[in-house]
C-alpha cells in the first residue's frame, strides 16, 4: 500500500508543473535612507537629486509596484492537486483501501482573467509611481523657489531696516538742529521698529521655507547655506490648447484610466467564477477480501443552484461604473485646474514684468528724490516715510507676484506630470 501512495504522490508532482521545491522569490528591498544636504550653496538640480534619493513616499510607491509583481506571480499558478485515502472496514481480511489523486480543473477562463486583473493592478501602481514622481519634482521646484523668494524678502527687509535706521538718524540730527519737530523723529523711530519686525518675520519665514524644502528628502535640519537660482528668469509654458492636448498623457489621468481597466478586468474575474470547476480523481483500490487491485476514476461537478457568484459580479460591475465616473470627474477637475494655472501664469508674468520695468524704478526714483530733498531741507520727513513705504510695498508686491508665477508654473508641471 505504501508503494501505491508513493506512486500517487509522484503522479501529483508530475501533474502540477508549478509545484517546485525551493522556488526562489524576489528579494525584498531595504528601506530608503534619509539624505543630508551639504553645507554650502544649494542648486535646484541638487535638491531634485536629494529628493529622488531620499523621499519616503516615492520609495513606498516603488515598493507597491514590486508588491504587484508578487500578485502577478500568484495569479499565474494553478490549483494544487490533493491526495486522498479511504479505508473501509478495519478488519484486515475484509478491508478495502482506496488511494487517489484529486486534480482540480479551472474552467471559464479563470486563470487568464486573474492574470489580466493582476497585470492591470501593476499598471495602476506604475502610473501612480510616475504621478508621485512628477508631483515630488513639482513640490521640490516650488519649495526651492519659495526659499529663493524668502531669501530675497530677508534681503529686502534688511535693506529697508537699514534705510529706516538712517532716516531715524537723519531725523534726530534735524531735531537737534531745530529744523523739524520731535514728532517727526518719533515717527521715524516707529518706522524703524516696524522695519526691524519685518526683518524678524522674514527670517522666520525663510527658516520655515528651508525646512519645508529639506523635508522633501527626509532631513528635518537643513544644512545648506543658501539656495542659488535666478528669480528674474520667469518661467514660460505652452499655450492652453497645447497644454490640454498634453493632459491626456499625464500620469494622474493615466492612473485613473488604468484603474478603470483594472476594475473592468475584475469584472471578468467575477464573471469567470460563475462557471463551476471540475475535479478529476485518479487512483487505485485494494480489496483484501477479493485479493485484487482496481483502478478508480471519478469526476466531481458542483451544481450552481444557489451560489452563482451573482453578488460579487454585481459589486464588481458597480465598482467599474464608479471608476468610470471617477475618471471623468478627474478629467474635468484636472482640465479646470490646468486652465486656472495657465491663466494665473499669464497674468503673473505680465504683472511681474510691469512691476520690474515700471513700478520698481519709479518707486526707487521717488524715494531717492524724497531723501535728497529732505537732506536739503526741501521736503518734510513725512514725504520720506511715504516714499520709503511705497518702495518697500512695491518690492514686496514684486516678490509676491514672482511667488505666484512660479507656483502657477509648478502647478502646470504637477498636473501634466512633467
Amino acid at each position: 500500500m505504501r508503494r501505491l501512495f508513493l506512486q500517487l504522490g509522484l503522479a501529483a508532482c508530475a501533474l502540477s508543473p508549478t509545484l517546485t521545491l525551493g522556488q526562489a522569490l524576489p528579494a525584498t528591498t531595504g528601506a530608503v535612507a534619509a539624505q543630508r544636504d551639504d553645507a554650502g550653496p544649494l542648486t535646484l538640480e541638487t535638491a531634485l537629486a536629494l529628493a529622488a534619493a531620499g523621499n519616503f513616499s516615492l520609495s513606498a510607491a516603488a515598493k507597491e509596484v514590486d508588491a504587484n509583481e508578487g500578485a502577478i506571480m500568484q495569479s499565474r499558478v494553478i490549483p494544487n492537486p490533493e491526495i486522498a485515502a479511504v479505508m473501509e472496514d478495519t478488519r484486515k481480511a475484509t478491508r478495502t483501501t482506496t488511494g487517489q489523486v484529486n486534480i482540480p480543473l479551472e474552467l471559464g477562463g479563470k486563470r487568464s482573467a486573474r492574470i489580466a486583473a493582476a497585470e492591470r493592478g501593476r499598471d495602476v501602481a506604475q502610473a501612480q509611481l510616475s504621478s508621485l514622481r512628477a508631483d515630488l519634482r513639482a513640490s521640490v521646484i516650488a519649495a526651492f523657489f519659495g526659499v529663493l523668494i524668502a531669501q530675497e524678502r530677508v534681503k529686502l527687509a534688511t535693506g529697508s531696516a537699514d534705510i529706516a535706521a538712517k532716516g531715524a538718524q537723519a531725523a534726530a540730527r534735524r531735531v537737534a538742529a531745530g529744523k523739524i519737530s520731535p514728532v517727526d523723529e518719533t515717527k521715524a523711530r516707529v518706522e524703524q521698529a516696524n522695519a526691524e519686525l519685518e526683518v524678524a518675520e522674514a527670517t522666520a519665514e525663510l527658516q520655515t521655507a528651508r525646512q519645508a524644502l529639506a523635508t522633501l528628502w527626509g532631513n528635518a535640519s537643513p544644512q545648506f547655506t543658501e539656495a542659488v537660482g535666478d528669480l528674474d528668469a520667469l518661467p514660460t509654458r505652452p499655450a492652453p490648447d497645447l497644454l490640454r492636448a498634453e493632459l491626456e498623457r499625464s500620469p494622474a489621468l493615466l492612473a485613473n484610466r488604468l484603474e478603470l481597466d483594472r476594475r473592468q478586468a475584475l469584472v471578468g474575474v467575477e464573471r469567470s467564477r460563475q462557471y463551476p470547476d471540475l475535479t478529476l480523481s485518479v487512483g487505485a483500490k485494494r480489496d483484501n477480501e477479493a485479493n485484487r487491485n482496481m483502478a478508480v476514476l471519478g469526476v466531481a461537478i458542483p451544481l450552481p443552484l444557489f451560489d452563482r457568484n451573482q453578488g460579487n459580479l454585481y459589486e464588481a460591475i458597480r465598482r467599474a461604473d464608479k471608476a468610470q465616473d471617477e475618471y471623468l470627474a478627474s478629467q474635468i477637475r484636472l482640465n479646470n485646474a490646468l486652465q486656472q494655472a495657465s491663466n494665473q501664469l499669464s497674468v503673473s508674468r505680465a504683472s511681474a514684468q510691469a512691476l520690474k520695468t515700471t513700478v520698481l524704478p519709479g518707486a526707487q526714483q521717488a524715494y531717492d528724490a524724497a531723501t535728497k530733498g529732505f537732506e536739503a531741507g526741501k521736503f518734510n520727513f513725512l514725504d520720506v516715510l511715504d516714499a520709503q513705504r511705497t518702495l518697500f510695498q512695491a518690492r514686496i508686491r514684486y516678490l509676491g507676484v514672482l511667488a505666484r508665477t512660479y507656483e502657477a508654473a509648478t502647478n502646470i508641471d504637477r498636473i501634466l506630470g512633467r
